[in-house]
């Protein structure tokens, strides 16, 4: 869940900064006279670009972003602590095949999580909480580990980068067809001011309904890659890992629906970005 977040509410930062920037610069106007109305082809490519533009940029800026919102700080195997963490990382990446060893760090938290970042395989982060690493044996933190080297193995961030970058796209355009058809209404004085305040808050709006796609692709891949930590750290210690995750999971009820690795119910199931653990479990049972 955290991994997926912070990638989404960086980027809707960044959109919603690039906006406010074309804005000022007039950009927006522009398009405003000669899009809408007159070619409709031009706005698509603009909204296109940009949306692909504010994507790739919360990609690269994913694990910086990463380190600096949850406190993780880097360690290495002088770690007299966690050395045994990195020589296992170190070796689940060389079974998965990475070009490169992902930095290793840790947050101080009592919750049980750990995420992968980062905008390439040869530019990585595998980030564990204290919570995780002081309430699992060393066999399922190799199983979630494993788990989060295959994210990075399967190139799960770029993918999701063009997701989001589609999905941009899309609330791009139509805030500003919605905007603009809005605006046409108000005094001509008013209209700029209307648009733009309209365009920001329908980029909002719209760009939280498009996490509802990126959720549902990510409760897909993390299918695969529990499939590839079975194949990393054995089928065994990712079942495990799987099922010390529901114990942890079971204790914290009462924390919000969308706490980390709990799946929420009603509506907020649908903005999850793992789906239900007994379902992940179930699957690996079955070997797929």
């Amino acid at each position: 869940m955290k991994r997926v977040f912070l990638f989404l509410l960086t980027n809707l930062l960044v959109v919603v900064t690039i906006n406010i920037i074309l804005s000022v610069l007039g950009v927006n106007v522009y398009l405003a006279r000669s899009g809408y109305g007159y070619n409709m082809q031009d706005l698509a490519v603009f909204c296109f670009v940009w949306g692909m533009v504010g994507a790739l940029i919360s990609l690269l800026m994913s694990k910086v972003s990463a380190k600096w919102m949850m406190g993780v700080h880097v360690i290495d195997r002088r770690s007299a602590e966690y050395g045994w963490l990195v020589s296992m990382v170190e070796q689940l990446s060389r079974k998965a095949g990475l070009p490169k060893v992902p930095e290793v760090g840790i947050w101080d938290s009592p919750e049980v999580n750990a995420f992968a970042t980062g905008p390439s395989k040869r530019n990585s982060l595998v980030a564990f909480s204290t919570g995780l690493l002081d309430s699992m044996q060393q066999n399922e933190i190799e199983g979630v580990a494993a788990h989060e080297i295959a994210h990075i193995a399967n190139g799960d961030m770029v993918t999701m980068t063009l997701l989001q970058g589609v999905v941009n796209s899309f609330v791009m355009f139509f805030a500003r067809i919605i905007a603009w058809a809005v605006a046409q209404n108000a005094r001509e004085e008013s209209r700029g001011s209307i648009q733009f305040a309209v365009t920001m808050l329908l980029e909002i709006v719209l760009g939280i309904l498009g996490m509802l796609v990126v959720a549902a692709f990510s409760r897909y891949r993390e299918f695969r890659a529990d499939s590839g930590g079975a194949k990393y750290a054995g089928r065994q210690d990712m079942i495990a890992a799987l099922q010390r995750l529901s114990m942890n999971t079971r204790r914290y009820d009462q924390e919000p629906a969308l706490a980390t690795l709990k799946i929420a119910g009603g509506v907020g199931r649908f903005f999850a970005s793992h789906p239900p653990l007994e379902d992940r479990i179930a699957a690996l049972q079955r070997g797929a």
